[in-house]
């Protein structure tokens, strides 16, 4: 059972998550624009876009927490990021249907944790109204591995590479937070994902109000996307 840690230290951890988080969704963005204008028309290219768009609404709600915390991204992690994925763009126009997928996969994997991780800082930290935008961002990001999950195992090419660890299923997202939110707040607390859910903005101040508007905008957009 995960105790909880001192208030300052889980702060700065949800800061360091939020600035990798916001850098990464710009680069994943410009990859997958490079890699959705590498393809012919179709579903893949429609799919790619999609999932694209989602990585720029992800950094745009990631950027309103940070800025809720009082902090800034980190300009030159940007800055490589940027780099980083506009080269992976450029790539995805020489290195076939295979490589693409499977690295976007990877990824996709590793952004379902972080997302995780960082809705149990929420609580950790006392940002209640941020934790059902995690658990939603890493929702999204599920579904995303998954496409690219069956992209690859489709490939003539799969039966010779090892595909990576398979995420539990989408429904195990909230019920492990939950279990393991318990273990932070107690087995007695109050149901996390539903305080994020019942709490409005006029529990905080105008400034948070308006942030945490438009991250609960961006995840209306999210879920009816994915729905």
């Amino acid at each position: 059972m995960r105790s909880r840690r001192d208030p300052a230290a889980a702060r700065e951890a949800l800061i360091t998550i939020l600035r990798h988080a916001y850098s990464g969704e710009r680069a994943a963005a410009l990859a997958y624009r490079g890699h959705w204008r590498s393809l012919p028309d179709g579903p893949d290219r429609r799919r790619i876009r999609e999932i694209e768009e989602d990585e720029w609404r992800h950094r745009e709600c990631v950027g309103g927490m940070l800025a809720g915390l009082g902090e800034r991204p980190s300009l030159w992690r940007d800055a490589r990021a940027a780099i980083v994925g506009s080269v992976l763009g450029v790539l995805c126009h020489v290195a076939g249907r295979l490589a693409p997928m499977y690295g976007a996969g990877r990824l996709e994997r590793t952004n379902i944790r972080e997302y995780e991780t960082a809705a149990l800082l929420a609580v950790e930290t006392g940002r209640d109204a941020w934790i059902e935008s995690f658990l939603e961002m890493a929702e999204v990001e599920w579904e995303h591995e998954r496409y690219f999950r069956s992209r690859v195992g489709g490939h003539p090419w799969a039966r010779w590479i090892p595909v990576w660890t398979a995420p539990a299923p989408k429904w195990e997202i909230r019920r492990s937070f939950r279990h393991r939110a318990s273990g932070i707040r107690g087995p007695s607390s109050s149901d996390p994902i539903e305080a994020s859910r019942g709490r409005g903005p006029s529990s905080v101040d105008p400034a948070k109000a308006l942030m945490i508007r438009a991250i609960r905008r961006a995840v209306a957009r999210h879920r009816a996307r994915v729905s």
